[in-house]
């Protein structure tokens, strides 16, 4: 029997030129300017997803990959995801918006006084993706960290965050016009934190929270990123193969770190991206899976340009045929990144730039289980039988914030997902935590 599932979008590429590259950069919307974004908000809102996770990265780029990222825009420019948040959230009434926010470029004070703010203005609607890219670390003055110190900075990051958020008690608001008595102070908790990274002084000036403190997103997959996201998060964003076994085993290992953090494993949901192409037919299906098998090198150059920019690390440089070396990658490069690259046999000796990518442009019928590419009754079918066979707590559709691209993924699948019993058809009212509160 069917049963719902949660669905959001992953704004990929973030707040940045949306279209650059296709036809439909030409319906001219200014990507600087909020109504594109508002736009399509409105329209995931619409079609009942549950929230909304904007990628960013602060930094273009090394000096010798700069021009690698702009060049098709894959890495830059970016805009501030944060400062798009309350445009997105004054939009729409339900939907949950998650700007990523690197745990080493805001102070934590700072931090837990503008996501209060945002808040309560979005009626309990912010979600927070927190990140610990190290990359950027030179703009910001910070001394670079190894990939788990980095964790070890945002579990304290986060720490103090919620240890000002709930700087006062849930009764310290008093508010009665009748004895004039806005607050109690001896309900607000002063305190001096000094760790390892942070030394920060409390209490906040913000009001307490009615409906629970801002959702926390995580996207890492290391052994470091599970574990901080079994401890802390409400939402993992996940990269894993779609399959019923390896779904099944990811959903184990987030659940098993919440148990070893002390938590409730069914407070996370897993989430798993997700990039259906849906056609019309089964014989268009046909026709772009055998097209993908062929791939021109210039083809093969054009996707390394997206796997350079996300890997900062310039790979259209390299010869196509010659074995290709991990040892290239830096500290600073996200161990899931590299992962990525190297697909489902891991990271090993003896393979060529050509063996990694020629993979990653071929495309396969989602009928056959061999990629994604099939019609909307059939990507239905296949949304349908991973929530069935591996328990999914759902996906999170991935792409640029065009309204074109939500059509083309949305139109014809939101319909049948609801007709299906797997799609929301309605909110409730309690912001993004009762959006991802069990059905």
């Amino acid at each position: 029997m069917a049963r719902l599932q949660h669905f959001g979008w992953f704004f990929a590429r973030g707040f940045g030129p949306q279209g650059w590259g296709h036809p439909y950069y030409d319906w001219n919307y200014d990507w600087t300017k909020p109504r594109l974004y508002q736009q399509a908000a409105r329209e995931l809102e619409q079609a009942g997803l549950d929230l909304v996770i904007i990628e960013d990265a602060l930094s273009i780029g090394f000096p010798e990959t700069i021009d690698l990222r702009v060049r098709e825009a894959y890495g830059g420019p970016k805009h501030d995801p944060l400062i798009l948040s309350p445009y997105l959230l004054d939009a729409t009434q339900h939907l949950g918006v998650a700007p990523t926010i690197n745990a080493g470029a805001y102070p934590p004070y700072v931090a837990a006084r503008q996501f209060a703010t945002l808040h309560h203005l979005s009626d309990h609607r912010l979600g927070i993706n927190v990140v610990t890219d190290v990359g950027s670390a030179r703009h910001l003055g910070l001394p670079p960290l190894p990939h788990d110190a980095a964790y070890d900075r945002a579990e304290e990051w986060l720490g103090v965050i919620r240890r000002l958020w709930h700087s006062w008690d849930d009764d310290a608001l008093i508010a009665d016009p009748r004895t004039h008595h806005y607050a109690d102070g001896s309900k607000i908790r002063a305190f001096e934190h000094e760790g390892e990274y942070f030394r920060v002084t409390g209490p906040l000036n913000a009001v307490p929270f009615t409906r629970g403190d801002p959702a926390i997103v995580s996207p890492g997959g290391s052994p470091r990123g599970i574990a901080f996201a079994g401890a802390h998060s409400d939402v993992q964003l996940a990269l894993a193969p779609l399959d019923a076994e390896s779904v099944r085993a990811y959903r184990q290992k987030v659940r098993q770190a919440a148990i070893e953090a002390g938590r409730d494993p069914d407070a996370i949901k897993v989430l798993f991206v997700f990039k259906p192409e849906i056609v019309a037919s089964d014989e268009e299906a046909d026709r772009i899976v055998e097209a993908s098998k062929h791939p021109t090198d210039e083809e093969l150059y054009r996707v390394l340009a997206g796997q350079s920019s996300d890997l900062e690390t310039d790979l259209n440089a390299l010869s196509l045929d010659e074995p290709f070396d991990a040892s290239i990658f830096g500290d600073h490069v996200s161990l899931g990144s590299i992962k990525g690259l190297f697909g489902k046999e891991g990271v090993r000796e003896g393979v060529t730039l050509r063996d990694l990518i020629t993979p990653k442009t071929v495309k396969g019928r989602i009928t056959d289980r061999e990629g994604f590419v099939g019609t909307a009754e059939q990507i239905a079918d296949f949304i349908e039988e991973l929530g069935e066979e591996a328990d999914n707590d759902g996906l999170i559709f991935s792409g640029d914030l065009h309204p074109v691209t939500l059509h083309r993924n949305l139109d014809e699948l939101v319909p049948i997902l609801r007709r299906r019993g797997v799609l929301r058809t309605e909110f409730g009212n309690g912001g993004i935590r009762a959006n991802l509160a069990d059905f």
